[in-house]
């Protein structure tokens, strides 16, 4: 129930920006707007993920509009990867955190920025089709999908209910599986003891397979999880900190979940596979030359 409680004003709040969108913009406006370029479309996303204060749980339904308005896959990745950690929120509360430390905070927004930028670039090169499970022509059997807000012939009262009606179908969708991943994520932490996963990490590389399995595990709202690493300062290195902090917020087990329900599970399985070597590059090479 916590971690369900802890995501679920986030979801809601992707689902309200989620439905805006859909109704704000026109259909393939992202599609004739965004920079053909991979570079400027990379930066154009991670913009993006500095702007919009949105968890991972609430990423998904507005990045789902987003990649049926036009938005190249790859980008949608780097918008998915890189705007549960950069936004200003999750900026405040890792300072919080750490304070004292404000090396982890840079290091942090550093390695999160390289994993999502470096995966972009893989996948632009590697993922060319729409990786949505379902395009908007194939939901287009309601009414209230014909109804656009920039269309100024509709009346306030059907503007509103065609809002709330968008933001409960995306809250539905992921909810389930928001609500699935929760459970599987609570058993996990129930029935596996902490003391036998932190004997398991005490080598330098198993402590960063370690941690970046907690992060996958615990599945953690992405501000709050940095007072949870604090606890573990004394216990394990920066570098396997951080790549805790790092992939958490990127993948988890929940998050996954959501992920299926919204993308092909290509597009998937291509994120799980990518992300944790790049973390794992990342945060080392943070310890090795830039955190003393």
């Amino acid at each position: 129930m916590s971690i369900f409680l802890e995501a679920v004003p986030f979801l809601l709040f992707g689902a309200l920006a989620s439905s805006l969108f859909h109704l704000l913009i026109p259909e393939d406006f992202l599609g004739r707007r965004w920079p053909k370029n991979p570079l400027a479309g990379i930066a154009a996303a991670c913009l993006l993920g500095a702007v919009f204060p949105i968890c991972e749980c609430g990423m998904i339904p507005l990045v789902k509009r987003m990649v049926q308005k036009g938005m190249p896959a790859y980008a949608a990745a780097v918008f998915l990867l890189s705007g549960p950690v950069v936004n200003p929120i999750v900026f405040g509360a890792t300072a919080i955190a750490f304070e004292g430390h404000p090396e982890m905070v840079y290091a942090r927004l550093g390695a999160a920025l390289f994993v999502a930028v470096s995966a972009g670039f893989i996948l632009s090169a590697a993922v060319r089709s729409n990786p949505l499970k379902h395009t908007l022509a194939g939901h287009s059997g309601h009414l209230h999908d014909e109804i656009k807000l920039f269309r100024r012939n509709y009346p306030l009262r059907r503007k509103t209910a065609a809002l709330f009606q968008h933001a409960a179908d995306d809250f539905l969708d992921a909810g389930k599986y928001l609500l699935l991943g929760c459970l599987l994520t609570a058993a996990l932490q129930t029935f596996v003891a902490r003391d036998t996963l932190a004997a398991a990490g005490a080598g330098p590389v198993s402590s960063y397979a370690l941690m970046m399995g907690l992060g996958f595990v615990l599945s953690l709202c992405s501000t709050s999880d940095a007072f949870v690493a604090s606890t573990f300062m004394h216990t394990f290195s920066h570098g396997a900190l951080l790549s805790f902090l790092v992939l958490g917020p990127m993948l988890d087990f929940k998050n996954v979940l959501m992920l299926l329900s919204a993308f092909k599970a290509r597009f998937v399985i291509a994120l799980v596979l990518i992300v944790p070597p790049l973390v794992f590059t990342a945060c080392f090479l943070v310890e090795r030359y830039f955190i003393t």
